[in-house]
């Protein structure tokens, strides 16, 4: 269920981070990558 987890906040923050090239803040740029890393975490189990 973690990986699972991971995976999908991993896929979102991918998601957030393709969304940079259209006009954006600074808040979805962190959301963006706070969702890359503890999805990457939870998916690998670090």
């Amino acid at each position: 269920m973690k990986r699972l987890c991971g995976l999908i906040l991993f896929w979102i923050g991918f998601g957030m981070a393709f969304m940079i090239i259209v006009p954006t803040n600074f808040f979805t740029v962190c959301l963006a990558l706070i969702c890359l890393i503890i999805g990457y975490n939870l998916f690998c189990g670090c």
